[in-house]
């Protein structure tokens, strides 16, 4: 039997998929290595800089990649793969900032090499004393800043400096919710806490969690809350996720329901627990106005900063963290993609990766949902070829993605699955106004008011409403437990972490069957195909395959 993988003198590997070890090495590589194509056939990875900087991080070494890759190669491997993986692994680590007494020192075993990588332009004006011996003073406060500027040069630090405690915030977890249910963290959720905790000391206190979407990482959060036992801020998408937050720290800890603050449009409380919108701490009267909210990371002695949804963190955020390195900072996110190529700034400024787990180890352990994913590729009406023909390529896209053919497929998906929990999702409000009209079913836009918002998924969660319509707001940090199935009408043309996502919002472990049901509907021959098959990269590189259907084979199936 060939072995599955080809390691390519380009950092490539090629995995063929009908190789009986595929999902094993799949499994195997994708801690350190990034898939980037994934035709019927064959799937590409590539082996990045910044995949073996996690890898590091996250406790692998050199010799623990190569005996992955030489067990799984059916060719012997290039040297300069070698060399490359060797290169980059020693670079995590090469270069360590610690304090000594008051001040923030630069180290590294390779003296000279220090001294010429920190008179590095970039570098050079956060430098405040060369000590010699492999010694370099930084100038204070500019913690951040210098890790920021060394990674963009292929050097990422490796931070000891270690983490002001905070203000003390007692908390303990409940052994029975309030709701009534046995609580406690399940294994994966305390490795995570464990791997970032890191038993209090310098090692620990900052880096990215990454889980499933709902797999629990709010918990994850909450467990590092009560192993700190210190003033936290919460960073949320918005003001829905600022409740569910709440509720939960209610629900599942001791914390006094006063002691926790928000911090939002509607409401400006500083407490021991502070809950905040990225929304709001962007706020601004003007582009070239201050942020009037940057303040709130200096009003209390925050010990802990969680980032929820990390990978959307905005740029303006990025910049004040570097300006709290002191602080414990926790990343949490279901995928580290990030569409504008920032990865090297959450890698420096919240962390390396702590701890991830793929996401069918989870569903073979009915911690989440059995999805099945399906793509159905529906024709473009002879009425619209001659303007899609001369349309720009974005008014293609769009023309493809509200495609009203694709109204039919919903109708049929919504008999079939009858009395199922379904959400339709999309990205044009014009299609999903369309939508709501045709179905006479609720819809949730951005424009929504925050408390229609909260009513209409209450109602969806206790059942008063089997169907919802929502767009891009519901793609985040949503806990809607008993969906079951979702129906993707149109997405952000290609992203990966908008589709891993919007599958979350279905993974919930289900109380009979535990299976989900995704559909995706796009229009055949169009821009939409191609921008769809880079949004299922994600998915298919945890594990998860689209059954593709034409109209005439999903006819077949459903009706």
């Amino acid at each position: 039997m060939y072995k599955p993988a080809i390691v390519q003198s380009d950092n490539t590997i090629l995995l063929e998929v009908n190789n009986p070890e595929f999902e094993l090495v799949r499994d195997a590589i994708s801690p350190f290595a990034e898939l980037e194509k994934s035709p019927e056939h064959i799937h590409t990875y590539r082996i990045t800089a910044l995949s073996l900087w996690n890898a590091a991080a996250s406790g692998l070494d050199f010799q623990d990649i190569m005996n992955i890759l030489r067990t799984y190669s059916r060719y012997e491997i290039p040297e300069t793969v070698f060399s490359n993986i060797s290169e980059q692994m020693q670079r995590y680590g090469l270069i360590r900032l610690v304090k000594v007494d008051d001040t923030l020192v630069l180290e590294s075993d390779e003296h000279f090499l220090l001294e010429e990588i920190c008179r590095d332009k970039s570098v050079e004006p956060y430098i405040k004393e060369y000590l010699g011996n492999g010694r370099i003073q930084i100038k204070s406060n500019l913690r951040g800043h210098v890790k920021q500027a060394l990674i963009k040069i292929g050097f990422p630090v490796q931070d000891f400096a270690g983490y002001e405690p905070g203000d003390p915030m007692p908390l303990e977890m409940r052994e029975t919710a309030i709701s009534g249910k046995k609580f406690a963290l399940r294994d994966y959720q305390e490795s995570a806490v464990n791997a970032f905790y890191h038993g209090g000391g310098p090692e620990g206190g900052s880096g990215v969690v990454v889980l499933p979407c709902g797999a629990g990482k709010t918990i994850v959060g909450i467990g590092t809350m009560a192993c700190l036992e210190t003033q936290t801020l919460i960073l949320v998408t918005n003001t829905v996720a600022l409740r569910q937050w709440k509720n939960e720290l209610i629900d599942k800890t001791d914390i006094d329901p006063d002691d926790i603050g928000e911090f939002s449009g509607d409401s400006k409380k500083i407490k021991p627990v502070t809950i905040a919108t990225y929304n709001i701490l962007t706020y601004r009267k003007n582009k070239n106005a201050d942020f009037l909210h940057f303040s709130l990371f200096g009003e209390n002695n925050w010990g802990l900063i969680i980032y929820d949804e990390v990978h959307l963190l905005p740029a303006p955020v990025f910049r004040m963290t570097s300006e709290i390195q002191s602080k414990r900072r926790l990343g949490l996110t279901a995928t580290l993609i990030r569409e504008d190529g920032m990865e090297k700034d959450v890698f420096s400024l919240i962390g390396p990766k702590k701890y991830d787990i793929p996401w069918k180890v989870l569903e073979k352990s009915n911690w989440i949902a059995e999805a099945l994913c399906s793509e159905i590729r529906v024709a473009l009406p002879n009425e619209l070829r001659y303007h899609y023909s001369v349309a720009k390529e974005r008014e293609k896209f769009r023309i493809a993605s509200e495609n009203d053919v694709k109204n039919d497929i919903i109708s049929t998906l919504i008999k079939y699955h009858d009395g199922a929990s379904i959400l339709i999702i999309g990205q044009y409000i014009s299609q999903l106004k369309e939508i709501a009209k045709r179905f006479k079913f609720p819809l949730i836009t951005g424009s929504t008011a925050t408390g229609e918002r909260e009513n209409l998924y209450n109602q969806f969660k206790i059942g008063q409403i089997k169907i919802l319509i929502v767009s891009k707001v519901a793609n985040f940090s949503i806990d809607l437990p008993d969906a079951n199935v979702a129906i993707q009408v149109s997405g952000t043309f290609g992203s990966r972490q908008e589709e891993a996502q919007r599958l979350g919002r279905i993974l919930r472990p289900k109380a009979d069957q535990n299976k989900a049901f995704f559909y995706t509907v796009i229009t055949n021959h169009t821009a939409e195909e191609k921008f769809a098959h880079n949004r299922q990269l994600f998915l298919t590189e945890q594990g998860y395959s689209y059954k593709i259907m034409n109209e005439e084979m999903f006819y077949e199936q459903y009706r």
